[in-house]
């Protein structure tokens, strides 16, 4: 079944706090992007906890572009978060994967995501251990980018991988999804759809985040 997740990448709580009232009204999966600045030019919000007045009712994944991601795991699972997605080029050895990824099914959902020019060949851990894989359409770590078709080469392989292991694991794409890329993505194999600033960027009369989300849910489930 496919799913739209609206996306929030903010560097102050009182603009996060804002979009997730928006948004808490009409779905209940929300994506965090996470960033210090090391791994890409951009920083983020990065404390969990005020996250927890909306954990209860809300289906939180945090997207972890931050060095060493294994050691903010347990305060974003304390603050409620359910979903933990390690961006792999911040791990840098096999043996980080494997202890991100071990860690954090003891906590919730795991996923691995992989940037727009990174191979899958780069993921060290069975595809069994994984809930999800993000593939990132787009650079990681700002919003508003163009969508690189390129990425849906790694979709038509992960599902052909899944075909031959029998191996079930969600697709995720993350980067420049609006009304038309979507049909791209979806056409391709994609389940989750992460998208920013389609969502949060539109206003009325053109539409608002209720509509702009509307909008990819009926395109993501014809």
């Amino acid at each position: 079944m496919s799913e739209i997740i609206p996306g929030i990448l903010e560097k102050d709580w009182s603009e996060i706090k804002r979009k997730l009232e928006i948004v808490k009204s009409f779905t209940k999966s929300i994506h965090i992007d996470i960033l210090d600045g090391k791994f890409a030019p951009n920083t983020t919000f990065l404390d969990p906890t005020p996250f927890s007045e909306y954990t209860k009712k809300l289906f939180l994944e945090v997207h972890m572009m931050i060095e060493n991601p294994i050691q903010y795991l347990e305060s974003f699972a304390k603050a409620g978060f359910k979903r933990f997605i390690g961006q792999i080029e911040c791990l840098r050895q096999p043996v980080d994967q494997v202890e991100f990824v071990n860690k954090a099914k003891l906590l919730g959902e795991v996923g691995l995501a992989v940037d727009s020019k990174t191979s899958l060949e780069n993921i060290k851990v069975p595809l069994s251990d994984l809930d999800s894989i993000l593939i990132m359409a787009v650079k990681a770590g700002e919003s508003g980018q163009r969508f690189n078709p390129d990425c849906l080469k790694k979709v038509e392989m992960l599902k052909l991988i899944q075909h031959d292991t029998r191996v079930s694991v969600k697709i995720e794409i993350d980067g420049g999804i609006d009304n038309k890329t979507i049909f791209l993505a979806k056409n391709s194999g994609v389940d989750r759809f992460v998208s920013t600033s389609f969502i949060f960027g539109a206003h009325p009369p053109a539409g608002g985040p209720q509509e702009q989300y509307n909008l990819l849910k009926a395109i993501a489930e014809k």
